[in-house]
């Protein structure tokens, strides 16, 4: 684990990406967009048929979540992150088109892996038990596409240092890999 809490202000670019390694504690602040299962779908849809993507992917950064309907007086509900592998299928023609980042849980496949070297994509870990508490770093919300998926929709989130940890840099680096190396009983 990093020593020192990195802070990064999206759109993210690839200079600042080539310092982060496994492990490294982050803490992100500016717009990411969110987006699950059906909504990858939909994204491999439209590029399929020749349209836009709901937004540019080019410096962004993805949140696999699905957020509960926020109370009365708050900007969302509790948005604790789903896994990440479930996105693998459709993953690399997000990140072929300037993706940054990801946030989820789980590891990854290594097709997703392989293109996050090639394009320069890290895929950071949200903690997970810790829904409500992520939430409260939203600062703004709004859908902007695919309303009709409800949770699923694809939300801009405002962020404000939301805690993350790097999961897979652009070196090569795992940390799923690395803890059960590091724990391993021989």
């Amino acid at each position: 684990m990093s020593k020192t809490l990195i802070h990064l202000t999206t759109p993210l670019h690839l200079k600042e990406l080539e310092l982060l390694r496994t492990g490294d504690s982050v803490l992100l602040s500016g717009i990411i967009y969110t987006g699950r299962d059906a909504a990858h779908l939909r994204f491999h849809e439209d590029l399929s048929q020749g349209k836009s993507l709901p937004f540019d992917p080019a410096g962004q950064v993805i949140y696999y979540v699905g957020p509960t309907p926020a109370k009365p007086g708050e900007v969302i509900g509790s948005c604790g992150p789903t896994t990440a592998s479930r996105m693998d299928p459709y993953t690399p023609l997000l990140i072929e088109r300037g993706l940054r980042g990801m946030i989820g849980k789980g590891n990854r496949s290594q097709e997703v892996k392989k293109a996050m070297l090639e394009y320069g994509c890290v895929y950071f870990g949200s903690i997970e038990g810790t829904a409500a508490l992520i939430g409260r770093t939203v600062t703004h919300a709004e859908v902007i596409a695919y309303e009709d998926l409800g949770a699923e929709a694809v939300y801009r989130f405002t962020v404000q240092e939301m805690p993350l940890l790097v999961v897979n840099d652009l070196h090569g680096g795992d940390l799923y890999l690395e803890g059960q190396k590091k724990y391993r009983r021989i």
